[in-house]
């Protein structure tokens, strides 16, 4: 039996004016996986959620003033979404994925100073998502050096 209650932790919630064209977008562009769709009965989406790993992101429509797409806000984004992929998949790969389905690819793959490989793209509708995956993992002491940055637990 499929368990619909996650243990603690995170998830994102996002608003498609076309969740459904979102939904089957998220599949075939970034592998996630259908989880459940709920509609009303004008079989609109109500809720739904896919999966990625162990995480979850629910996808729905617009559904006040303060829950929109990008596509009805000038293309403005509150929040990007990051995706770690798991360590050895082919990010490259993933991107070219992404792109062919239609993601426009607004950063590259490239190899970060902390050790991860990332990019980031764009869904039809404006949201931005950063994928990664580690591909030296290194300490912080060593990220620092790399980028005249410095790392500590608090503010």
């Amino acid at each position: 039996m499929t368990s619909y209650y996650r243990p603690k932790g995170l998830s994102s919630a996002l608003s498609y004016l076309d969740p459904k064209r979102a939904l089957l977008f998220l599949e075939d562009a970034f592998g996630f996986e259908p989880l459940m769709v709920i509609v009303d009965e004008n079989d609109k989406v109500a809720h739904s959620e896919m999966s990625y790993g162990d995480s979850v992101v629910m996808v729905g429509s617009e559904w006040s003033e303060d829950h929109r797409s990008p596509k009805s806000a000038g293309g403005k984004n509150t929040q990007s979404v990051h995706v770690q992929l798991a360590r050895g998949e082919d990010i490259d790969a993933h991107c070219a994925r992404a792109r062919k389905a239609g993601a426009e690819i607004i950063q590259a793959p490239a190899t970060q100073f902390y050790g991860d490989r990332t990019y980031r793209a764009k869904d039809p509708e404006g949201h931005v998502w950063t994928f990664g995956v580690t591909v030296n993992e290194m300490t912080p002491a060593e990220w620092d050096k790399a980028s005249g940055l410095k790392t500590r637990k608090r503010v």
